[in-house]
């Protein structure tokens, strides 16, 4: 980073509204000495402390006494502002990603932009955000020669905290903001904005506050993110992670199962329903998504799940119930040659959610083939062969390769009918990789491990740009923490095949990625709201994507790998990364009837953190298969893999 003549710049400055700006110059230079800058305003007067933590980290206390005769009304801004450049590779952890919201994204969300950006389409080149809606509280921000990053809590001494960065001219500015302020406009989940929220903290003569945060200076390399993302989780860290979880493993394994059995499952046609309401009674099967799709938010993967629950413990209704799930997706596939995306109760099989009802998207039949290969190579092992589960999974890894270009794209979405490649933009494409290298072990077919290799180096482009995304079919081309779960799949799987430094070190680095997304804290809940009363505790957690600003388990999916992947590397981050995420969502699975307002068994998709959708603290109340099914899958390969 560079840090500009302080009687130029400010270096970081803390101003108080509507005072004019108050500025206090922090040099981080060497030595690792303590450092105290005092300065004033009409209104206020500010005390700060820094003490050096090394590892380029300082510590940081300002101190804020109101001296106005009168009461005042203002917000406290921390700003740290960097040398100059083009591209300032923002990063607020789970919510914002440089640009954030690409050119042709049909999904609106923010998006940074210093071209004409209009407000009104979510558009701004500065950008103020409420600090819960980040999976860490921290905004991190480059210039040509280095970076630097503020960090903090999700609540200080003057309320809610906030985050925020800027374009100065051609300087980042990375911003800390005590309370809070969301600004140009506020985003609720909604393509149309509401209007900017600044709430002032209201001072009284003589009072005095104090507030803490940490600036860590960084080098060019803007994966250094990872290093403070780290060291933020091995600060907070509970001394105990499995205390947050209300049910052991294996109990939470048997609540999934009956779950999804019980509320989920419909045998005629054998399908797992995307979603159950709570309230029965006034909802009935009203309340219930009459479809599911072959993966994703249904299918495949959880239909393995419920089997592989089923012969575990002698359940012969779970093992036939999965299994007629898959007989029923393996039996019905697309004239192309692949699975259908969805099934629905009044149209039957179709391509999912998309408007086009001839796009079938990439990672819906990537992950699909993936597990119903699993159930199928488990299936054979245990003496059970299901040739027709393998000649669907072939007939989708045979398509695949044959679309698959030189320079080994695979594709993001295809022509139901012609298996014409429909788009190419995105990360999509990364759900087909561990489905081939896993066929390629399953049959001993090369070609098929040809293919994903050609697959996994076509996409390190997107793995050393630090932006996946694509992979959910409902937010289009925005990043989302699913978009990591692929990749971590995907390297882990080519790593175990290979054994090659190249997929060791892109695993690590997505799963360095896929956590940025996941909440190194606890929201402070409203206390008169479900989530405080309780006791949620989102640690472990992670943001869905920053157009759906919620917490959900959906990374759940990997935790073998990311286990494995930490045992591998001798890392005990992503070891501690997966215990907590298998922690976290043994929480609010319903133990009996009448927990949380569900039946026992189920489990919501959202957990309502911030501002979005719903107010802060609130559950969505429907059960969804995906949710059950994740954790029932995560259950019991942890089980298996401990046992």
């Amino acid at each position: 980073m560079t840090l500009l003549d302080p009687v130029q710049s400010g270096g970081w400055t803390a101003e108080a509204d509507p005072a004019p700006p108050l500025e206090v110059t922090m040099l981080f230079a060497g030595g690792g000495a303590e450092r105290i800058a005092n300065g004033q305003s009409p209104s206020f007067v500010v005390t700060t402390e820094s003490s050096a933590c090394g590892n380029g980290r300082f510590a940081v206390r300002l101190e804020v006494t109101c001296r106005s005769a009168t009461p005042v009304a203002a917000g406290l801004r921390v700003e740290l502002r960097l040398g100059a450049c083009d591209d300032p590779g923002w990063l607020v952890p789970g919510v914002f990603y440089g640009e954030n919201r690409v050119d042709g994204c049909a999904v609106r969300f923010p998006r940074f932009t210093v071209r004409d950006p209009d407000p009104a389409l979510l558009e701004s080149d500065a950008w103020g955000l409420r600090a819960d809606r980040a999976a860490t509280p921290a905004v991190f921000g480059w210039d040509r020669a280095g970076g630097a990053a503020l960090v903090t809590t999700e609540r200080s001494a003057l309320g809610q905290a906030g985050l925020g960065f800027a374009m100065a001219g051609d300087h980042p500015v990375l911003r800390l903001h005590f309370p809070y302020r969301e600004e140009p406009v506020v985003y609720d989940g909604s393509p149309l904005p509401l209007p900017a929220d600044l709430p002032a903290f209201q001072w009284s003569p003589g009072q005095t506050e104090a507030v803490f945060f940490d600036v860590y200076l960084l080098g060019p390399d803007r994966h250094e993110y990872t290093g403070v993302l780290r060291d933020v989780h091995r600060r907070t860290a509970p001394a105990d992670p499995e205390a947050v979880a209300w049910v052991s493993v294996a109990e939470a394994a048997e609540l999934a199962a009956w779950g999804l059995y019980r509320w989920h499952y419909r045998p005629e046609p054998p399908v797992l329903l995307e979603t159950a309401a709570f309230d029965r009674h006034a909802l009935g099967e009203r309340g219930d998504r009459q479809a599911m799709h072959v993966s994703w938010i249904s299918g495949a993967p959880y239909a393995y799940a419920l089997l592989r629950h089923g012969r575990r413990i002698g359940r012969a209704e779970y093992a036939a119930a999965g299994a007629a799930v898959l007989d029923h997706i393996a039996a019905n596939l697309a004239p192309a040659g692949t699975f259908w995306g969805q099934w629905t109760a009044d149209a039957g099989w179709r391509t999912g959610w998309s408007p086009d009802p001839n796009r079938l998207h990439a990672r819906t039949l990537g992950e699909a083939a993936l597990f119903l290969l699993r159930a199928a190579v488990r299936e054979r092992a245990a003496g059970h062969p299901r040739p027709d589960w393998e000649r669907a999974v072939r007939s989708n890894v045979d398509f695949v390769c044959g679309v698959q270009r030189a320079d080994g794209a695979l594709g993001s979405a295809y022509h139901a009918k012609t298996g014409a490649v429909l788009d190419w933009a995105g990360t999509a494409g990364l759900a087909w990789i561990p489905a081939l290298a896993e066929a390629a072990t399953a049959w001993r077919e090369p070609r098929y491990l040809a293919a994903a290799r050609r697959a996994g180096r076509y996409h390190l482009g997107a793995v050393e740009d630090e932006f996946l995304h694509g992979a959910p079919e409902d937010v289009d081309l925005a990043p989302s923490s699913e978009d990591g779960y692929l990749a971590v799949l995907a390297y882990v799987a080519m790593f175990e095949r290979d054994r090659a430094d190249e997929w060791l070190s892109a695993a690590r680095r997505v799963a360095d990625w896929t956590l940025t997304f996941r909440y190194t804290y606890d929201v402070d809940f409203p206390p008169h709201t479900l989530l405080a009363q309780y006791g949620f505790r989102s640690r472990g957690a992670d943001q869905a994507s920053p157009a759906n600003q919620h917490l959900h388990s959906y990374g759940l999916i990997c935790v073998p790998e990311l286990r494995r992947l930490g045992r591998y590397l001798g890392d005990e981050y992503y070891l501690a990364a997966a215990r907590e995420n298998l922690a976290c969502f043994r929480q609010f699975v319903a133990r009996h009837d009448g927990d949380f307002n569900a039946y026992r068994g189920m489990v919501s998709e959202r957990f309502y953190q911030t501002a979005c959708y719903q107010p802060k603290g609130m559950l969505l109340t429907l059960s969804h298969a995906w949710c059950v099914g994740v954790l029932l899958y995560a259950c019991e390969a942890t089980l298996e893999e401990d046992a």
